[in-house]
């Protein structure tokens, strides 16, 4: 049942993909979760909480971010084998904004900045996603752009995109 929370427990060893430190979800561990896709967490790292979202690595499996703060706390950093506990959740944390999009939205219509905020925050994070899920900037320029005319419009999620598959372009080619 998708409400039920479901829990899974792996180790694995924490990574640098350009700048960012992250983890992989083993496969026989991603399959047990009820989406492929992005999933709302909270858990624990080497015994220390987290709340973040596990993200779709463009292969069918899942990711997740492990910054600085949960660095520092939990005394990991690149290439270091962690012990992680992950249990899915109704609530999602805010995701952060990337300086161009935020940019974007400081220069949209009133209606795109009011349905931004009005939006969940799982929604933002579908949206955030589509932009980054390229290397190419002028690609992503025309994202971000498209991204302000369909929220502009009726949508308050994306379409037109397989979200499962839809990741960052150099975490996708690390397979």
């Amino acid at each position: 049942m998708k409400n039920t929370p479901m829990t899974i427990h792996f180790e694995t060893t924490i990574y640098t993909l350009k700048q960012w430190t992250i983890l992989s979800v083993p496969e026989d561990e991603s399959v047990k979760l009820p989406s492929r896709g992005q999933i709302s967490v909270i858990g624990k790292i080497n015994g220390h909480e987290c709340q973040t979202v596990l993200e779709p690595d463009g292969r069918w499996g899942q990711w997740m971010r492990v910054n600085n703060n949960l660095q520092k706390v939990a005394g990991v950093k690149s290439g270091h084998v962690v012990s992680v506990e992950m249990t899915t959740s109704k609530d999602w944390p805010e995701p952060d904004t990337p300086k161009d999009i935020a940019d974007a939205l400081k220069t949209a219509p009133q209606k795109v900045k009011d349905k931004w905020r009005d939006i969940t925050p799982m929604a933002r994070w579908d949206w955030i996603r589509c932009v980054n899920a390229t290397s190419n900037m002028d690609t992503r320029a025309v994202r971000l752009e498209k991204t302000v005319s369909i929220v502009h419009r009726k949508h308050r999620r994306p379409c037109c995109f397989v979200l499962v598959a839809l990741t960052d372009h150099d975490l996708a080619q690390s397979a």
